[in-house]
């Protein structure tokens, strides 16, 4: 029997640093969907630092999340922009407020509650790089989180910060009891005095302390559920490291992570960054065009795929 499709999907994509791609693979992941006829909005949640427009080749919007957040008159269909694609709508992200990027919780709320109730069959975040809480948190919101991750030792370390931060926080989240917020808090550190070195170790230790939210917070760990895409590839031992990174999340986090594919490197990927012309917007068939296709299937598997 084929997966029941939810009327409204939330996919957010992050990285652990900056320059792995997001804002790449969220354009052209829309520019896919819209398409194949389904409408999508874009959304440059990377507050005070917003380059999706750039990435669809639209200028420096008059509007954006800043008019939206600072003024509660102004509605989110206000600051929804169109794009040269009829399914394909972007919300750009603030650009002339610093403060913006650290938006008091209010704000956030109110932010998180519309994005959810746009009309559309996709809402693509692209998230600010690292593992702030506004990063963490909209990606925890997502249906579907994406890593985007370089071949190379400082990003694949960053990954792995990523999800373990965005483990532990979800499971912050889950409880309001001091002591065990402080737990979940120590254990963020390596060197805590707990002996915890991993989630597992979390979660036995405050299973000892309160059984019934030990088995909450277990089951939190078993939904969640985190994928990764490798980015600008350039040999099989590259291909490897995906499967290699869900071997160590399984082992060392208790997670299952999924290994949505790869990107080749490849000369028109930036030649297309430059010329903001995003990839897949001009039938390209190359093999970056193919990579991606290949992403979106995976990640999107209950759909047909057609790239014209």
């Amino acid at each position: 029997m084929g997966k029941i499709l939810k009327e409204k999907e939330i996919i957010a994509i992050g990285g652990g640093k900056g320059g792995v791609g997001k804002s790449f693979l969220a354009s052209n992941l829309g520019i896919i969907l819209a398409k194949n006829q389904i409408k999508t909005v874009l959304v440059d949640a990377d507050l005070g630092g917003a380059n999706l427009h750039t990435c669809l080749g639209i200028q420096a919007p008059e509007v954006t999340l800043s008019d939206f957040v600072n003024n509660t008159n102004v509605r989110i269909e206000d600051v929804v922009l169109r794009t040269s694609l009829d399914n394909l709508m972007l919300i750009s992200g603030a650009q002339d407020f610093l403060g913006i990027a650290n938006p008091k919780y209010s704000q956030k709320l109110r932010l998180v509650r519309a994005i959810e109730n746009l009309n559309v069959r996709y809402i693509i975040l692209d998230l600010g790089a690292g593992t702030s809480n506004n990063t963490l948190d909209f990606f925890l919101l997502a249906d579907r989180g994406v890593l985007m991750v370089l071949p190379e030792p400082t990003s694949i370390e960053n990954a792995y910060r990523f999800i373990k931060s965005a483990l532990y926080r979800k499971l912050r989240m889950l409880t309001r009891e001091p002591q065990v917020r402080a737990v979940i808090e120590k254990a963020m550190d390596k060197k805590n005095d707990l002996g915890i070195q991993s989630p597992i170790d979390l979660i036995d230790h405050i299973s000892n302390l309160n059984p019934r939210l030990g088995l909450q917070l277990e089951e939190a760990l078993n939904s969640f559920r985190p994928a990764i895409v490798l980015n600008q590839v350039r040999s099989m031992a590259d291909v490897r490291i995906g499967f290699s990174m869900q071997s160590a999340c399984k082992k060392f986090f208790g997670l299952q992570v999924d290994y949505l594919g790869y990107i080749e490197n490849d000369d028109q990927v930036w030649q297309s960054i430059r010329k903001r012309q995003p990839i897949t917007l001009n039938g390209d068939h190359g093999k970056s065009v193919r990579n991606l296709r290949s992403i979106s299937y995976n990640l999107l598997h209950n759909l047909q795929l057609k790239m014209e």
